[in-house]
C-alpha cells in the first residue's frame, strides 16, 4: 500500500512529472501535498496548480467517457437493474441540458458525489466542451483552495486527509438523505 509519506518522497524526487498522474488518480490530498512541498520550495506553486488542475480535468474526462461509452457495454439486465432505461436516459439528458453546469459544479465541490455525477454527465451525452468548461470553473477554486491549505498547513497532511474523508462522508450522507426525502415526496405526489 502506498502511504502519504511515500507519495511525498516520490513527488520530492520526481517533481511535477509524477504529480501529474497522481493528481489524475487522487486529487485533493495530492494537491494538499503539492502545496506543502511548494511551501518548502520543492515545487513551483504556479506549476503545481497548473498540473493538479490539468490532472483533475483528465480524471473527470475519463469518468465522463466511462459514462458516455460504458453504458453501451453494460448488459441489458444490468442497465435494467440500474434503472438505465430509455426514458431515464432521456430524462438525464434533459436535466444535463438544462442544469448540467450547476449539477457539475455541485458535484465537484461536494467531492463525494462527484464521480457519479461525472459518469451521469457522460451517460446524458452532455456536450464535451460544456462539460470541460463547467469542470474547469469548479476545479480552479477547489484546486487553489487545497493547494493553499497545503501551503499553509501541509505539515498536518495526515490530519487533513482524515478531515477530507470525514467531510466527504458527511456530505455524501446528507446527499443520500436528501435524495431519499426527494424520492419519497415524489412518490407521494405521483400517487
Amino acid at each position: 500500500m502506498v502511504t502519504l509519506d511515500s507519495v511525498i518522497q516520490l513527488i520530492q524526487t520526481h517533481g511535477l512529472l509524477l504529480l501529474a498522474p497522481l493528481s489524475v488518480l487522487e486529487g485533493p490530498i495530492v494537491t494538499v501535498i503539492a502545496g506543502y512541498l511548494a511551501s518548502l520550495g520543492l515545487l513551483n506553486t504556479a506549476g503545481a496548480l497548473a498540473v493538479v488542475v490539468a490532472g483533475d480535468l483528465v480524471g473527470d474526462a475519463l469518468l465522463y467517457l466511462a459514462g458516455r461509452k460504458g453504458i453501451k457495454c453494460l448488459p441489458q439486465r444490468w442497465r435494467d437493474r440500474l434503472g438505465l432505461n430509455a426514458d431515464r436516459v432521456e430524462a438525464l439528458k434533459g436535466h444535463f441540458g438544462a442544469r448540467g453546469g450547476r449539477t457539475l459544479v455541485i458535484g465537484k465541490l461536494t467531492h463525494s458525489a462527484g464521480a457519479a455525477i461525472l459518469v451521469a454527465a457522460g451517460a446524458a451525452r452532455m456536450p464535451a466542451g460544456a462539460f470541460l468548461w463547467w469542470n474547469l470553473i469548479a476545479t480552479l477554486p477547489k484546486s487553489a483552495a487545497f493547494l493553499a491549505l497545503g501551503y499553509a498547513f501541509g505539515a498536518a497532511y495526515s490530519q487533513i486527509d482524515l478531515w477530507i474523508f470525514r467531510v466527504s462522508f458527511v456530505l455524501l450522507a446528507l446527499l443520500l438523505a436528501g435524495g431519499v426525502v426527494w424520492w419519497r415526496q415524489r412518490r407521494r405526489v405521483s400517487r
